[in-house]
């Protein structure tokens, strides 16, 4: 299992976030981009990115019930399932823009929190399948000791 679909199963471990999120379109992304021939390099791309940021954030409104992150999350995952070109993606989290830009307010995030933001936007700035391919990796690493449970004091 690639480092990827690792991360997408970390992230969405509920029923309900597997049944909703965890979408044949999202767990066949990183293989499709693989296989892809050339003139779909760079939607199979954008589909890959969308799927690491899904769980990236997925994971940050777990660890901080951080409700933006949420609504962020449902975003990508609508131009993940939906879209059919790079342009229908751009088209489609456009129309919610204001949503990213909200995403970092009032937001009290711990280390690992903001390790997981520094990911999400490595994630958004990255131009190669390497890069995301280094980044899922990591991502694993550190959704691998991430402690939700939350403090009372």
């Amino acid at each position: 299992m690639s480092p990827y679909e690792q991360l997408l199963h970390l992230a969405f471990t509920a029923p309900n976030d597997v049944k909703y999120y965890l979408t044949p379109t999202a767990l066949r992304a990183h293989d499709q981009l693989r296989t892809a021939p050339p003139a779909q390099l760079p939607f199979r791309f954008e589909q890959v990115r969308l799927g690491l940021a899904m769980a990236l954030l997925k994971l940050v409104s777990e660890l901080g019930d951080h409700d933006e992150s949420r609504q962020v999350l449902d975003v990508l995952h609508r131009a993940l399932n939906e879209a059919r070109s790079p342009e229908d993606i751009d088209r489609i989290v456009g129309r919610d823009a204001r949503l990213f830009d909200r995403l970092y307010e009032n937001l009290y995030v711990n280390e690992e929190g903001e390790e997981l933001l520094n990911l999400f936007g490595r994630t958004l700035d990255a131009d190669a399948p390497e890069l995301l391919e280094e980044i899922a990796q990591e991502s694993v690493d550190l959704a691998r000791t991430l402690n939700f449970e939350t403090d009372e004091d």
